[in-house]
């Protein structure tokens, strides 16, 4: 029986990866080959920009038009498929944000890339390309509502629940030479792609710079690139107990990482928290009293010696906490509880 799932949700996993493969070279190919199907009837340069009247008040060489939405496109596509992997796939709510981005991020930048091609078309200067005003809500209204349709349709196929014990985890075997570690993490998919995107826009900014064609300094490639690293940073969590103690990094490549050792720690437990609890997501509170909020839900909690307390929302909470405070129990420098405790 559960080779039969694995193999069913292998394959899923295939089909969707292939499909939004399929999409990302799709959209792609559209952002190359309209600008250089009308290259003969754009000025050069092309109006770029738009003042909030509408009127034209920025230019950039016809080449911007393909270039800048390709290379946003191909960030944010790469991000959302590198984020395709098993664990978020063959989950509903891993879906949503994968195919919401996809959709949003393809509509968006050949709907811009449409609006400014089409504002352009047959001008002499680039001072006289057309206004543009409700066009542009109109691609971002268009882009939403397909990625609410995608991320409708992204409600077919398998929800596997993340792997968790029932409430009141097991205390673990710590017999003498036997090392036991217990890893586990959660992520914000959204957040993954949202932060993708603004990269894009940090690489398509340096880019631009690099050669010349943009007329603005380097505050704005830096500016995005740090937003773009903090949302990566808050947007996955993961946590390693053992005997050294609670090992808690930061992001996708597990970096920035804080280590607490054993001795620090008094006891752990389990609590329910929620963003609307603790003021919203990522790492909201202060040093003493902190969550580390990335989805809803059971999250391990650890009280300091020193009095402070550290929330984290990850998968497994309950194992995490009886591996502690076994660990504690057996610590010569703690008289930590023996089983964890649910609030």
């Amino acid at each position: 029986m559960t080779d039969t799932r694995d193999t069913s949700a292998t394959g899923f996993r295939t089909r969707f990866l292939l499909a939004a493969a399929a999409w990302a070279v799709l959209v792609a190919a559209v952002l190359v080959a309209v600008p250089k199907a009308f290259s003969d009837r754009l000025p050069d340069p092309v109006a770029t920009h738009w003042g909030p009247s509408g009127a034209p008040d920025g230019s950039a060489p016809a080449v911007f038009l393909a270039v800048v939405p390709l290379a946003l496109w191909a960030v944010l596509a790469v991000s959302c498929l590198a984020f395709g992997r098993r664990r978020l796939v063959v989950r509903r709510a891993g879906r949503y944000g994968i195919v919401a981005g996809l959709a949003w991020g393809g509509i968006f930048v050949v709907g811009a890339q449409a609006v400014s091609i089409a504002a352009n078309l047959d001008r002499s200067r680039w001072q006289d390309a057309a206004p543009v005003t409700w066009q542009a809500i109109l691609v971002v209204v268009a882009a939403s509502a397909c990625a609410l349709l995608a991320a409708w349709a992204g409600r077919r196929g398998p929800d596997e629940p993340p792997q968790a014990p029932e409430p009141g985890a097991a205390v673990p075997d710590l017999a003498p030479g036997r090392r036991v570690v217990w890893v586990s993490s959660a992520s914000a998919p959204l957040l993954l792609v949202l932060s993708g995107a603004v990269l894009a826009a940090s690489v398509a900014f340096a880019v631009l710079r690099l050669m010349g064609l943009s007329g603005r300094d380097w505050h704005t490639a830096a500016v995005l690139a740090v937003v773009a690293l903090a949302g990566f940073a808050l947007s996955t969590v993961s946590v390693r107990v053992s005997s050294e103690g609670m090992r808690v990094a930061y992001g996708p490549l597990r970096w920035p990482a804080r280590r607490v050792p054993l001795g620090r720690i008094e006891r752990a437990w389990v609590e329910e928290r929620y963003p609307s609890q603790v003021g919203g997501w990522g790492y909201r509170g202060l040093p003493g009293r902190a969550t580390i909020m990335i989805r809803g839900g059971a999250c391990l909690v650890v009280r300091y010696t020193s009095g402070g307390q550290l929330a984290i929302s990850v998968d497994d909470a309950d194992s995490g906490a009886a591996l502690l405070n076994a660990l504690l129990a057996r610590h010569p420098a703690a008289p930590g509880p023996t089983s964890g405790e649910r609030r």
